[in-house]
C-alpha cells in the first residue's frame, strides 16, 4: 500500500503549510540528520530540546530489547517492576533532597497535569477543599492538552479552544532583555515577584492551589532566565499563603549544567519539578513528576494519589530512561552541556556585535535563547510582515542548519531563535551551528534591509 497521496502521507495532512519546509529525514548520527534528497543538516535543537544524547546509542537499545525479552508491559497500578524501581530511584537521587518520590509519566504535557492533580489532592485530603485556583505567567508554555493549555500564557490559543480551557489566572513573566528600564535583573525581578503577591490576595489565598512557572523559559521566551532573586521571593510569597509552587522543568531539566535547574537556586526550592523531554531523549516517551517524601506521606495518610495513564512507568521506557541516565552520568554530559554552552554563548555574542538583528544571547548551559530586534537600543521589534523568525529559519535550512525560532503572542514579547543543541555537542560543532547561523543572518539582513524593515 502506498503511504504517499500526491500530498503527503497519511499524518502529513494534519499540520498546517508552511514557508519552512519539512525534510523528509532518513538517517541520523550525532548532532546531524540526512535528508532523503542526500542533504545534511546540522540539528541546533537537538530536535525539541530531547534527542540529548545524540540517535543510535547502543547502551539504550540494548537496554530496550533486553527489557522487551523479559517483560514488555505491565500495569503500574497492578504490579510493579525492576526498571520503575530503579528509574525512580535514580531520578530520585540527581534531583536531590525535596524530590524523593517519581510519578512517572509520558509526556510534559501530561506529568504537569499530574503535578496539578496531584496536588490538587494533597490539599482536599488536608481540609481545604477551596484550593483549586492554579496562577501562571504570560508569556509561558506548559503543554497542549486541555488544561495545561489553560495555564499557558499564549495568546494563539485563545480563539479556538478558550471556552474549553479552565484558563489559569495570568501575571508577568520576570523577562530580563524587557525589564523596566533602569533596573538590574535582580531589582526587575523582585519587583515581577510582586504580581504573585497581588493575584493570591486578590483570589483568596484559601482559594489558590499553586503556582506553575519555567524557572528557564523555553519556546514561550527563548531561554529567559528567571533572576535569583525572583525565585526567593516567589518561594517565600508561596510558603507564606499556603501556595503550592511548581517547576516546569520538561525542556531545562539536564541542560543547565546541573540535573535540574532548580539547583541553581537550591534556597528557592519548589514543592514539585516536572521533568519530561531529556529524560527519554527520543528513545521513549518519558516524564516524571517529583515531590518530597513528606508530601506524599501526608498525602497517603489521607487516601492516597491512584491515579496513573496506561502506558506510565512501562517497563521498555524505564528501562531505556535508566540508560539514558547511565550515558549523561557516566559520559558527563551534564557537565559537558555547561561547557559547551558557555562557548555557544560566547560565540553567539561573537554574532551580535557583527549583526544588529541581535537584540540580546541569554539562557544556561545548552538552552540558549537569540533575541532578534529592529534596533537594538529601542529593543524595537520587527513588524510581523517581515516574518524574520520564519526567514531565518527557512534560510538556515538552505545552509545546513536547523534551528528552532518563533514570534510570540502577535509579536507582544518579540521574537527569538531557540539553541538546544544534543549534550553531546563538541567545540568545532558548536563553531560550525555559528557559521552556518552568521551565513543565514548575511543573506536575511540583506533582505530585510531591501525590503524597508531594517535600516542599511
Amino acid at each position: 500500500m502506498s503511504t504517499r497521496d500526491g500530498l503527503g502521507n497519511h499524518q502529513e495532512q494534519f499540520y498546517s503549510k508552511s514557508a519552512i519546509p519539512r525534510p523528509h529525514i532518513v538517517r541520523s548520527e550525532g548532532i546531524r540528520y540526512h535528508d532523503s534528497d542526500g542533504t545534511m543538516y546540522i540539528d541546533a535543537n537537538a530536535g525539541a530540546a530531547v534527542a540529548n544524547i545524540g540517535p543510535g546509542n547502543e547502551r539504550v537499545l540494548q537496554a530496550m530489547v533486553e527489557q522487551g525479552r523479559r517483560m514488555s508491559f505491565s500495569y503500574v497500578r497492578f504490579s510493579r517492576h525492576d526498571p520503575n524501581i530503579e528509574l525512580t530511584a535514580r531520578i530520585a537521587e540527581l534531583a536531590g533532597p525535596g524530590f524523593e518520590r517519581i510519578h512517572l509519566a509520558n509526556d510534559g504535557s501530561e506529568a504537569n497535569e499530574m503535578a496539578i492533580k496531584l496536588l490538587r489532592v494533597a490539599a482536599y485530603q488536608a481540609g481545604k477543599p477551596a484550593k483549586r485556583k492554579v496562577i501562571s505567567l504570560t508569556p509561558s508554555y506548559h503543554g497542549g492538552t486541555l488544561g495545561t493549555m489553560g495555564w499557558t500564557g499564549d495568546s494563539e490559543y485563545t480563539a479556538y479552544y478558550g471556552d474549553m480551557m479552565v484558563p489559569s489566572t495570568k501575571i508577568p513573566a520576570p523577562l530580563t532583555y524587557r525589564r523596566p528600564a533602569g533596573l538590574t535583573e535582580d531589582e526587575a525581578g523582585s519587583l515581577a515577584a510582586e504580581h504573585l503577591a497581588r493575584a493570591i490576595l486578590e483570589l483568596g489565598p484559601e482559594n489558590v492551589l499553586a503556582f506553575i512557572m519555567e524557572p528557564i523559559g523555553g519556546t514561550a521566551t527563548g531561554a529567559n532566565v528567571a533572576p535569583a532573586s525572583y525565585l526567593r521571593a516567589v518561594r517565600e510569597i508561596c510558603t507564606r499563603h499556603d501556595v503550592f509552587l511548581v517547576f516546569d522543568e520538561v525542556m531545562s531539566a539536564t541542560r543547565t549544567g546541573k540535573f535540574l535547574a532548580a539547583q541553581h537556586t537550591p534556597d528557592a526550592r519548589p514543592d514539585a519539578i516536572v521533568i519530561a523531554k531529556g529524560l527519554g531523549a527520543g528513545y521513549v516517551p518519558l516524564a516524571a513528576t517529583a515531590v518530597s517524601a513528606e508530601l506524599l506521606e501526608r498525602l497517603n495518610a489521607n487516601g492516597g494519589f491512584d491515579l496513573s495513564h496506561t502506558y506510565n512507568a512501562n517497563p521498555i521506557s524505564c528501562a531505556a530512561g535508566c540508560a539514558v541516565l547511565d550515558e549523561m552520568t557516566e559520559r558527563g554530559l551534564i557537565e559537558n552541556g555547561a561547557v559547551m554552552g558557555q562557548e555557544l554563548a560566547k560565540q553567539l555574542n561573537g554574532l551580535a556585535e557583527k549583526w544588529p538583528l541581535i537584540g540580546d544571547v541569554r539562557g544556561r548551559g545548552l538552552m540558549v535563547g537569540v533575541e532578534i530586534v529592529a534596533d537594538r537600543v529601542t529593543k524595537a521589534s520587527l513588524p510581523g510582515a517581515a516574518n524574520a523568525t520564519v526567514e531565518i529559519r527557512r534560510t538556515a535550512m538552505e545552509n545546513g542548519l536547523l534551528i528552532g525560532g518563533r514570534r510570540l503572542n502577535g509579536g507582544a514579547f518579540g521574537e527569538f531563535l531557540m539553541l538546544t543543541p544534543a549534550l553531546i555537542i563538541n567545540e568545532a560543532e558548536v563553531t560550525e551551528i555559528v557559521e552556518r547561523l552568521d551565513l543565514t543572518l548575511a543573506t536575511v539582513t540583506k533582505r530585510l534591509q531591501a525590503a524597508g524593515y531594517l535600516s542599511a
